[in-house]
Formats: C-alpha cells, sequence, structure tokens
C-alpha cells in the first residue's frame, strides 16, 4: 500500500493549520493498493519524540477497505458516518490532535501508518491505540507508513 498527503511532502513540515497553533484539523489523505482481502483499515498517528515517549495524536478503524483517503478535517465524533470508528488519543480527546511539541524542543516526527486488516474490528468507538493494535495482531495483510514533522 502506498499512503500520502496533498497537504504536506513526505518527511516534510506539517503545515500550522493541522497543528494546536492552527485549526487543529486532520490533514487530507490519500491511499492506494489496499489488499482485495482487506475487511477494514486502521490508522494511528504517533510522535515517538514526544518528552514521555510515543504520544499517539489520532485513533481511526474500522475504515471502509473501499475508500482511497480522508478528507481534510474529519469531524471529531466518535463514529464519523462512512469513515469510521475513531477511538481516544493521549490528549485524552476523540478524533485528530495535532502536532503541538514543547515549544524549544526541535522537530518532532509525526508517523501516519495505516493497516489493512482481514476482518472489521470488534472494538466500538473510543478504542486506545493499545486495543487497536492488540485487535489487528495476526490481521494485518498490508501496511503502509508517511512522515511528516513539526516544531514550535
Amino acid at each position: 500500500m502506498e499512503l500520502s498527503s496533498p497537504a504536506f511532502q513526505r518527511g516534510g513540515p506539517i503545515p500550522k493549520k493541522y497543528t494546536c497553533e492552527g485549526e487543529d484539523a486532520s490533514p487530507p489523505l490519500n491511499w492506494s493498493g489496499v489488499p482485495a482481502g482487506a475487511k477494514a483499515l486502521a490508522l494511528i498517528v504517533e510522535d515517538p519524540d514526544a518528552p514521555i515517549g510515543v504520544f499517539t495524536h489520532w485513533v481511526l478503524y474500522n475504515i471502509p477497505p473501499t475508500l482511497t483517503g480522508l478528507p481534510e478535517g474529519v469531524p471529531k465524533r466518535p463514529e464519523v458516518e462512512g469513515i469510521g470508528l475513531q477511538g481516544v488519543n493521549d490528549f485524552g480527546r476523540v478524533g485528530y490532535g495535532g502536532p503541538c511539541p514543547p515549544r524549544g524542543h526541535g522537530p518532532h516526527r509525526y508517523f501516519f501508518r495505516l493497516y489493512a486488516v482481514d476482518s472489521q474490528l470488534p472494538l466500538r468507538p473510543r478504542a486506545r491505540k493499545e486495543e487497536v493494535l492488540a485487535a489487528i495482531r495476526g490481521h494485518v495483510l498490508a501496511e503502509a507508513e508517511y512522515m511528516g514533522t513539526y516544531q514550535r
């Protein structure tokens, strides 16, 4: 699978609009190459450079495998019709929470990881990253990664 965003280049800076200093809207994403046997997709966005360790910014799962991307600004609700279920990020909120690294901490990397799985995940809305990762274990058909950076 291939994952990309029309909002920023691979390895490039994430525009302020998609951060806590802007609108905090989720960036648009595009993907291709979802395997034929996929029954759902899951997306996890993390910052491994956070001072407290890996910080989870977005957990989205049971995405229809027929989708080829996400629009900008996915609503921050537990269930988004036609898109999937959203979990709780490490800000303690449902949906996307944009980059918001400490000032003067240098650039942080934000990894967008998309997983194609062979079954719908038996999870309710508001799941945590750990629950999603446990549910997809042994069911991943393919995965893709896209990374952007941000610093304040």
